[in-house]
């Protein structure tokens, strides 16, 4: 029997069902041909490339099997997704952070497992990558990434000194035990992107520079997802960014300028450590007054986290424009109009949703207490 026979048998007992005796079947003939594991490993590759035709990117693959699978899923498909890098085109500097992102596949020795179990987990794997919807393309902006980078994918331009200081204000932010300083701190930050934001568009268009708004997709990942989405939607629109949430997936997808992205990325990032630092104090005190409500007090203290942040963010967005010269308004006003035509592009039809479960009177109070200690506004105009 050829071994792409035994695979082909195997692919019909098991990935088109969904019981474990069909996997189990699967399963049994993978484990009894060994010569078909150099097959096996190529369909996957297959998979994998006809998911970044579906939409899909690295980091995407690895969040859906994270969520849905487990850690030997996770080991087998990013090897899957490291094994078909080399035979994929050139998909700009993001698509390359996201390969780097998925980490050394020799930093820890694979856990020995028995060829059954091996095939069983393979099976899993491949189950769901067959599976997967199609999402919205982001290439276009990708291709275009992909001008300004080398051979390998990789940004030709220098990293700004800004970006890297605005990486080290918000690790400060997180690590200290200081809410007047996080404040401090995030404060800063937000005043760097700001100025890297409009710094990015006058170089733009003293270069005559044809650039286009990008996307990137941003994991909100469970518990408290829907606060956490309000919070990310928030200061995507404070930073010249639209956000659109996919609760089943996992994710929002926020459009805007490179520039805007990453600071998007960052600040999100790190106001959920700012955030669940926070939380977990104030929840503490809370339970050492004799409540017990943990869940309804997270959710409502996340909730008005999100609420305040978010309106702090629209008013030093607001002092930012009116600080700024009149020559530059305009240049400003068309990148809103081309983030907001690309969002549209790509989500024609979108849906609002309420926010559920916020009933915790306390988790309210304390959570927009915590968002006043991470205040974000600039301190003074940009000119």
């Amino acid at each position: 029997m050829s071994t792409s026979s035994t695979v082909d048998r195997a692919f019909r007992a098991a990935l088109y069902a969904t019981t474990d005796d069909a996997l189990d079947t699967g399963a049994s003939l993978l484990a009894g041909d060994p010569a078909a594991d150099a097959e096996l490993a190529r369909r996957g590759e297959e998979f994998v490339s006809k998911a970044w035709q579906r939409g899909w990117q690295p980091a995407d693959l690895v969040r859906i099997v994270r969520r849905e699978l487990d850690d030997v899923h996770l080991r087998l498909v990013t090897g899957l997704i490291r094994a078909q890098a080399p035979h994929d085109r050139p998909r700009g500097p993001r698509w390359t952070a996201q390969l780097d992102a998925l980490g050394d596949p020799g930093a820890a020795p694979a856990p020995r497992t028995d060829r059954f179990s091996r095939a069983t987990a393979v099976l899993e794997v491949y189950r769901l990558l067959l599976r997967l919807p199609t999402l919205e393309s982001l290439d276009g902006a990708a291709a275009e990434a992909a001008g300004a980078a080398g051979p390998d994918g990789r940004d030709r331009r220098p990293e700004s000194r800004t970006l890297g200081r605005i990486r080290a204000l918000l690790a400060k932010a997180e690590a200290t035990g200081f809410p007047e300083e996080a404040e401090a701190l995030t404060a800063k930050a937000q005043e760097l992107m700001a100025r890297h934001s409009v710094d990015e568009a006058l170089l733009a268009v003293r270069t005559h520079a044809a650039t286009l708004p990008g996307a990137c997709r941003i994991g909100v990942e469970a518990p408290y997802e829907q606060t956490k989405a309000v919070l990310l939607d928030a200061i995507a629109d404070a930073n010249h960014c639209r956000a659109v949430w996919n609760e089943s997936l996992g994710f929002s997808t926020v459009v805007g300028f490179d520039a805007d992205l990453e600071a998007v990325e960052l600040l999100y990032t790190s106001l959920l450590v700012q955030a669940g630092t926070a939380m977990t104090k104030a929840e503490a005190a809370q339970k050492a007054g004799g409540r017990k409500r943990t869940k309804t007090f997270r959710q409502s203290f996340l909730a008005a986290y999100a609420h305040r942040v978010g309106a702090r963010l629209a008013a030093a967005a607001e002092g930012r424009t009116s600080g700024l010269s009149d020559d530059l308004l305009p240049v400003l006003a068309s990148r809103d109009v081309a983030v907001t035509e690309r969002l549209d592009h790509l989500f024609p039809e979108t849906t609002t949703t309420r926010l559920r479960g916020v009933s915790d009177v306390a988790g309210w109070e304390e959570g927009a207490r915590a968002a006043d200690d991470a205040q974000v506004e600039a301190r003074r105009r940009l000119g």
